[in-house]
């Protein structure tokens, strides 16, 4: 019983063939393809709006050099928005619930970040290695402080989105465990649990529009303080 509840992290196969590449792609079919009318329809005008409501707020702490990084950022957001929330659907596999994926999304988009500060203001890239004013005899254990968690920011990233999504999948699998086992015998006990996986539900969609809009986030502060 312990370990089917985590069945639904295991990457789905075919013949042996990993699918996860498939779900991966499957979100960008429910977008709208861009036309050339005047008009456009409903959910066009909705993707538009949200595109630009999401860009606005990314870009409104960076520079004019950050403004390069909105298709980037923005197309991230988006993506990881649909995968997370396709993956509330029933019997969908999350691929933001495997650590792999995450992090081969955070490091090289935070190494980028690094390598863009490092080339246009390597001073003041380094600089934040060490704060203004620190006394002599701290400089070194400071410098090893900052760069360790200069260093562990990919990982943070990571770990925060796989943690958050995973949770909130196995919470609602083990409630609904319970309603359907409760039913038979306690009828009344099982609609309340039923009420509250109803409320976790919409709980984890927050989630997972949260989620996807603070990994974002935490890249464009990231990228902020390299420009």
């Amino acid at each position: 019983m312990n370990l089917s509840f985590f069945d639904q992290f295991a990457s789905p196969q075919l013949l042996g063939i990993p699918l996860i590449l498939l779900s991966m792609l499957f979100p960008a079919l429910l977008l709208p393809s861009p036309t050339n009318r005047w008009v456009t329809n409903r959910l066009s005008t909705l993707q538009s709006w949200f595109l630009q409501l999401i860009t606005k707020q990314l870009m409104i702490p960076l520079n004019k050099m950050g403004h390069k990084w909105a298709l980037i950022l923005s197309s991230l957001m988006t993506f990881l928005l649909l995968i997370n929330l396709l993956g509330l659907l029933p019997y969908t596999f999350t691929p933001t619930t495997q650590l792999s994926m995450n992090m081969a999304l955070a490091f090289p988009l935070w190494l980028a970040t690094l390598l863009t500060g490092l080339r246009n203001q390597p001073s003041i890239s380094l600089g934040h290695l060490l704060p203004e004013g620190t006394p002599t005899i701290l400089i070194p254990a400071l410098i090893l402080i900052e760069t360790t968690s200069l260093l562990i920011r990919p990982l943070a990233l990571g770990v925060r989105l796989t943690a958050n999504l995973t949770a909130g999948h196995l919470l609602i699998q083990l409630i609904s465990t319970a309603t359907m086992a409760l039913l038979p015998i306690m009828p009344t006990i099982s609609i309340l649990t039923a009420f509250i996986l109803l409320l976790l539900t919409i709980l984890e969609l927050a989630v997972a529009m949260i989620q996807a809009y603070v990994f974002v986030l935490l890249l464009s502060l990231y990228l902020q303080e390299n420009i």
